[in-house]
């Protein structure tokens, strides 16, 4: 490959997503890993399986930017001060025009983001405090029900009689968990009931405008919520082909607006592993 690509990088506390787009805002290849304890070296390996999935190297990337938790712990990059709201709110308004509300429920918190009929955001909401209605609680409530993670979308599929849970506490609904099961309640119905918590958390952090999109990890590995959602809001939600890269895809096309003034990367500044 001989043209220029723009790479996104989204650093999370849980996994890092990268993305690699054409000067059209193609995406051309992409990757997701744990972040692990390492972020600079998790990104290096997402970059490297991303360029190879598109066919190019690092000769080829113009521009980089990294957003996120660890956005600042990524050395081969042009931009580290794009927020990944901004990063979330850019990939979305890239494939959805128009006014929307994004439900982002990611590994360590969730949020919501409006943006307004240019798609420039009008308002946020994020929950940062607890476990609650994020990946890390499906995580615990699996551990709980001695359950793979994986497999928690096929069994909520299944459920015929919904457990509610009471509490949003992580503690007390694993709790509730183990109350459940010992008054014989099925899996299947437990782990939709732990869906319906993860989904009542985030709608209540504030009002939807008419259309939605959601995304995520979680979104991005148990499509059955996106069903729920509908279900609740009694209207349908859009998701895009690749969830969990919203945000990654963002920081790429923030890279790909930046192209025409900002200098090209340099050996120093990106070198070959």
């Amino acid at each position: 490959m001989n043209e220029s690509v723009f790479v996104g990088l989204d650093i999370g506390a849980s996994r890092t997503k990268v993305a690699v787009i054409d000067a059209k805002g193609t995406l051309l290849g992409h990757a997701v890993k744990k972040s692990g304890t390492d972020f600079s070296a998790t990104a290096a390996v997402c970059l490297e399986l991303s360029l190879e999935m598109a066919g190019a190297s690092r000769s080829n990337v113009a521009r980089a930017v990294s957003t996120g938790y660890g956005r600042a712990n990524v050395p081969f990059v042009t931009e580290t001060n794009k927020t990944e709201i901004g990063c979330l709110a850019k990939g979305c308004s890239h494939y959805f025009s128009g006014e929307l509300s994004i439900i982002d429920i990611g590994g360590q918190d969730n949020k919501i983001v409006k943006l307004d009929s240019t798609g420039k955001r009008s308002s946020f909401k994020m929950n940062r405090k607890c476990a609650a209605g994020t990946g890390a609680f499906l995580e615990e409530m699996a551990g709980r029900l001695d359950l793979p993670l994986e497999e928690m979308n096929d069994l909520a599929r299944q459920s015929e009689d919904m457990v509610k849970l009471g509490s949003f506490c992580t503690v007390f609904s694993g709790t509730e968990v183990l109350e459940s099961i010992r008054h014989g309640k099925r899996v299947t119905d437990i782990v939709k009931g732990i869906f319906y918590s993860v989904l009542k958390r985030v709608m209540e952090m504030d009002s939807l405008t008419d259309r939605v999109v959601m995304t995520g990890g979680v979104v991005a590995h148990n499509p059955y919520i996106v069903q729920m959602a509908e279900e609740m809001l009694g209207r349908p939600v859009m998701l895009p082909q690749f969830p969990q890269l919203a945000g990654a895809i963002g920081a790429a096309l923030y890279a790909l607006e930046g192209n025409n003034t900002a200098d090209k990367f340099t050996a120093e500044i990106f070198p070959s592993p």
